[in-house]
């Protein structure tokens, strides 16, 4: 097997997006993936032969970080949403910029940027700033809601009702598929450092026609109910969700409530060369986890 050109270093190596990017950058020749886990029990199953290196990685463990990026030339950062991500994030960069990483590419949110914001957006941005201010070549990738928030606890309940706080607002949601796909097209060709990347699907839509997109995958009666925002607030709480990730969250279901995630972005197409997938489309690939 030839020696890699490039060393990789991915998060989130199990989720909706890093799982795709991973298997994206196995096909890439010459590239080395370094994923990073606490659980390594839970890393993806890969080609015999791939060139794959886990290492430890805790967020709350700082000392990782920097042995993580030990020998790393591009780096795949996404964080889970909180006010402890800021900290964390600027460690992060600090530790890359001093392992002599040559681009970051990070999972951030669309709407960063944009005044006056909300709350999501300026843990991002503030992250994002931070990259500028140190001198890292950042690449932010901002997608707007994902479509596989309709997967599991935020999609159809057993009786087939979606319930959410979102009434008749539209939102471009985006295949998290595509995310993967510009991720890796990004750590892999020149020219994106710098950049930030507003990424969505191809047409906004009401959960109210999520839900008869999914009924036409599955052959199900499917309704959307909207919920009160202090139902929701409510509930968030009971579950122990921390009181300040509640109210950031309801910030941005009142954010798009108001249809202000409608816009449709090129960007997918424009890189891809291809059109972002639809949710019809992702509809009929996760039709079996709707199947009630």
């Amino acid at each position: 097997m030839a020696s890699p050109t490039c060393t990789i270093l991915g998060t989130g190596a199990t989720g909706n997006v890093g799982s795709h990017l991973v298997q994206s950058l196995v096909a890439r020749p010459g590239v080395a993936l370094r994923l990073c886990t606490r659980n390594r029990s839970r890393t993806p199953t890969l080609p015999f032969g791939t060139l794959m290196q886990n290492v430890d990685f805790d967020w709350e463990r700082p000392e990782t970080v920097a042995a993580a990026l030990e020998g790393v030339d591009r780096a795949f950062l996404l964080q889970v949403s909180s006010p402890a991500q800021v900290e964390a994030g600027r460690h992060f960069l600090d530790r890359a910029l001093a392992a002599g990483v040559k681009q970051v590419v990070r999972l951030s949110s669309l709407g960063v940027g944009r005044e006056p914001g909300i709350q999501l957006g300026r843990w991002h941005q503030a992250v994002e700033e931070h990259a500028a201010a140190i001198g890292l070549p950042l690449t932010s990738l901002r997608p707007g809601s994902f479509m596989t928030n309709f997967l599991g606890r935020g999609g159809p309940d057993a009786s087939g009702t979606i319930h959410l706080p979102l009434g008749e607002g539209a939102s471009s949601y985006i295949d998290p598929r595509d995310i993967a796909a510009v991720a890796a097209l990004a750590l892999t060709t020149d020219g994106h450092e710098g950049q930030a990347y507003e990424l969505t699907g191809p047409a906004a839509l009401t959960v109210g026609e999520v839900a008869r997109e999914i009924g036409a995958a599955t052959g199900r009666a499917i309704r959307y109910q909207d919920v009160p925002p202090e139902a929701v607030r409510a509930g968030m709480l009971g579950a122990g969700v921390p009181e300040v990730m509640v109210e950031a969250l309801l910030e941005l279901y009142a954010l798009m409530k108001a249809g202000a995630t409608s816009a449709v972005a090129p960007t997918v197409e424009r890189l891809l060369g291809r059109p972002a997938r639809s949710f019809a489309e992702f509809a009929r690939d996760h039709a079996s986890a709707w199947a009630g």
